[in-house]
């Protein structure tokens, strides 16, 4: 298994001491370094600038908003950033949730899955720099006709001026949802899993199958097909004061990162047996009680979705993930936890 850094959103600045991290855990083995982006902070520019310090990692968007850019955008950041890299990096996509995407991008959010791959085709068009790209879709159309309202009429396929370093570069798609898991296995590189869980490791694994089946011969193998997740890791001699660290990162998820009834990431957690736990933390959260939101959550269901505890628990936790379809672990933690695994 590969472990790599999912670095995740920003707060009021950048985080201190990154470089530095990232070099002697480049030194130490790690595989990669993925960015997140919500309303803040983007996923692309933080990759550009850390790997420019770095030789070896690939650089991941873990993931960047489909809703923030066109997919001719996407694939322009996408072959100057492998360029750059000297073919490093990987595109992470997602497509966000209704309350970013309609709040924040003023675009509406129908049809996420059918959006997705309309997305996906155009990305691998500029990519590939076969043709001038042309598509006509439900979502896009390349380019815009003379009877689009305001449009000039003018407008001309064309293909990129760059000549990408790869004609392909690996796709992954975040997903939490069913159809959007199976999606990933049909038309991605790869899956980003939010609240990987072993124990439901068999219901994954029917999914991504589903997937593999409609899959289009001329994609790469499913058997080279990456399966990333982020796992909190807190390394602490005491499993309760570890626990304690990731209670309020499920607490905001659970409760906080999506509207009532429309929260992927609290989905996640109920499909795992925790509806009525994460029903009680929601409604904490929503009330504004954030604390006593982190505290309904149980030690057990931390277990579930995160590596806590002395050292030797967590490499001998870590063989549970080890045994099921995940590729590359993405350790969300301090660099001491990251060395543990390392080690």
């Amino acid at each position: 298994m590969r472990i790599g850094i999912q670095t995740g959103y920003w707060s009021r600045k950048p985080p201190a001491g990154i470089v530095e991290a990232l070099q002697q855990a480049e030194a130490a083995g790690l595989d990669s370094v993925w960015t997140a982006e919500a309303y803040g902070s983007d996923a692309f520019t933080p990759l550009a600038w850390w790997g420019s310090h770095t030789s070896r990692l690939r650089l991941g968007t873990g993931i960047a908003q489909m809703a923030a850019r066109t997919p001719t955008a996407t694939a322009m950041q996408a072959i100057t950033l492998d360029h750059l890299s000297g073919g490093r990096f990987v595109l992470g996509l997602g497509a966000s949730g209704p309350q970013v995407v309609e709040g924040w991008y003023g675009q509406p959010y129908k049809r996420p899955l059918a959006r997705t791959r309309e997305y996906v085709d155009i990305v691998r068009e500029v990519i590939s720099r076969e043709r001038p790209v042309a598509y006509d879709g439900e979502f896009f159309t390349l380019p815009v006709g003379e009877d689009t309202p305001g449009a000039t009429g003018l407008g001309k396929a064309l293909k990129p001026t760059v000549h990408p370093l790869r004609s392909e570069i690996p796709i992954l798609l975040a997903a939490q949802g069913p159809k959007n898991v199976a999606l990933a296995a049909e038309i991605a590189d790869g899956w980003m899993a939010g609240f990987y869980a072993p124990s439901a490791d068999a219901e994954h694994r029917e999914l991504l199958e589903a997937g593999f089946a409609r899959r289009a011969e001329e994609r790469s193998r499913p058997e080279d097909f990456e399966v990333a997740a982020t796992i909190p890791v807190v390394v602490r001699d005491d499993v309760e004061a570890a626990a304690d660290l990731v209670r309020p990162h499920i607490a905001l998820y659970a409760g906080g990162m999506g509207a009532k009834g429309a929260n992927f990431h609290k989905a996640s957690l109920d499909r795992l047996g925790y509806g009525e736990v994460t029903d009680e933390v929601q409604r904490l959260y929503l009330e504004g009680r954030k604390e006593d939101a982190a505290r309904a959550v149980p030690t057990e269901m931390v277990e579930e979705v995160a590596l806590v505890g002395p050292p030797a628990k967590v490499r001998a936790d870590l063989a549970r993930w080890e045994q099921t379809a995940l590729t590359t672990l993405l350790v969300q933690g301090d660099p001491a936890s990251v060395a543990v695994l390392l080690g």
